[in-house]
């Protein structure tokens, strides 16, 4: 199995070459790839130190399976001439997410959709599979309505430049800004760029994605997406209102039994997920279960996850795991 990783110099990258190395994944050839400034610097792999090379030079490698972290820009333009070399792409950014041609993939819930023809594969943005790796078993038994997000996520979902500020600000340094304020002591309500309807990117993925991995448009999402001083892990305020009435208890077992979820929720300890628990783990974390005591049929919980791994690197090695294990 011959694996490209595309932009592995990168935060997800990194978490990529340590994952396929974690999870036994069936490498026989690695393929590291990134910018041409990078092209002969080498990455460690399984104790071996690989040369990166070019995007052009990695086409003609003619990977089995290559799993993009550079981009929408960069996906755009070289995801399909890895698919024309027949290369399978498993893309992390934006770019393909919302193209009615691609699969948007979180194994646990949609792999099953995938089929040889698929050459292209989206990876949902992070805080949307946290999401929907807890909302789609209860969407399944109670049938989603309505529901209202607040994210606060953290900096590593910016990249290097963002921590960097954090941890400058931290220490007392001046330094390079990944954001237009400071990012200590504080919470910027501003995630991506702002689009014409006062919402961000990042909250509009929040919007939709969800709906094109259950293949369902009967709920509507609406979020707010905000920037939080941590280091690593997203978490999220979820409201759901459901179409049919709940009971707390089966709730809890509802996600207890649902592969990669693991149910944090014991106020009596003062057990509940945080970014700090969340932290180097491929699971998604849920609890505050409680029933929303303003309207009916409607649940409050608290998700939590850790951005690089289950939201990005995590899975979009399963998706590759899936294609070898069926597919490939």
């Amino acid at each position: 199995m011959k694996v490209a990783v595309v932009g592995a110099t990168g935060m997800v990258g990194t978490v990529m070459l340590k994952l396929l190395e974690e999870r036994q994944f069936p490498v026989t050839e690695l393929i590291p790839v990134a910018s041409e400034r990078s092209v002969g610097k080498k990455v460690p792999y399984k104790g071996v130190d690989y040369s990166i090379v070019g995007l052009a030079t990695a086409v003609e490698m003619k990977a089995d399976i290559a799993i993009f972290s550079a981009g929408g820009d960069t996906s755009l333009e070289w995801a399909p001439k890895f698919a024309e070399a027949g290369t399978v792409v498993i893309d992390n950014s934006s770019a393909w997410r919302m193209d009615p041609t691609k699969k948007l993939v979180v194994p646990e819930i949609n792999a099953s959709e995938l089929t040889s023809e698929d050459k292209i594969i989206a990876n949902p943005n992070c805080s949307t599979i946290q999401l929907v790796m807890a909302l789609s078993p209860l969407h399944d038994k109670y049938k989603m309505r309505r529901v209202v997000i607040s994210t606060y996520q953290s900096v590593s979902g910016t990249g290097v430049k963002a921590v960097q500020q954090l941890e400058n600000e931290i220490k007392g340094i001046k330094g390079d800004m990944a954001y237009p304020y400071p990012i200590g002591r504080n919470a910027l309500p501003h995630c991506d760029v702002f689009l014409e309807n006062g919402y961000t990117k990042e909250e509009m993925k929040l919007a939709k994605e969800p709906q094109k991995i259950l293949n369902d448009t009967s709920f509507a999402i609406t979020a707010t997406a905000v920037r939080i001083p941590t280091a690593g892990g997203h978490s999220e305020s979820v409201n759901v209102q459901f179409e049919t009435d709940f009971d707390l208890q089966e709730v809890r077992a509802i996600l207890s039994q649902s592969d990669g979820v693991t149910v944090q929720d014991n106020t009596d300890t003062n057990t509940y997920p945080m970014p700090i628990y969340a932290h180097g783990k491929d699971d998604v974390f849920v609890g505050r279960i409680r029933r929303d005591e303003s309207q009916p049929n409607t649940l409050n919980i608290w998700i939590v996850s850790d951005n690089l791994r289950k939201g990005a690197a995590t899975n979009a090695i399963q998706i590759a795991e899936y294609l070898v294990a069926n597919i490939l």
